[in-house]
């Protein structure tokens, strides 16, 4: 399954990968949204070129209860998490490229990078507490 469209009946397919310590790209979106639509056939591209990622769906709005009070104020808006850090979360422009850029990036560093980026700045110690999809799918 090249994207996984998150449902009640997977999130603890989603929540293995990131136990897993694996790489999760979500797109945050809703279904009424036009740009929303049409950024998913460049996140489907994004997820062929980088096989190695679970490439995850995740409408807002029916997964309300999963996503809390997590504060998504623009469409589309990325959400790359390796295991239990979160490594990005805002709103992108509809161009794949930046995306892919943006992923390669974080991709590219080690766990203990990540782990000292997460904290700092108050944003991304933010992003660890709201944002966190291991947190929020297993209840810790």
């Amino acid at each position: 399954m090249l994207i996984l469209t998150l449902n009640n009946d997977n999130h603890q397919e989603l929540a293995a990968t990131l136990s897993n310590d694996g790489w999760v790209v979500a797109c945050l979106c809703a279904a009424w949204c036009g740009s929303c639509r049409e950024y998913f056939a460049n996140f489907t591209a994004l997820a062929q070129r980088h096989p190695q990622a679970q490439f995850t769906w995740i409408d807002i709005e029916d997964q309300a209860d999963l996503i809390g009070d997590l504060d998504v104020d623009n469409f589309p808006t990325l959400l790359i998490q390796r295991g239990d850090v979160v490594a990005f979360l805002a709103p992108v422009e509809m161009d794949l490229h930046l995306a892919e850029r943006i992923l390669l990036a974080q991709m590219e560093k080690s766990a203990a990078e990540l782990q000292a980026e997460a904290q700092s700045t108050p944003e991304r110690r933010q992003w660890q507490q709201e944002g966190n999809l291991l947190r929020r799918l297993t209840g810790v």
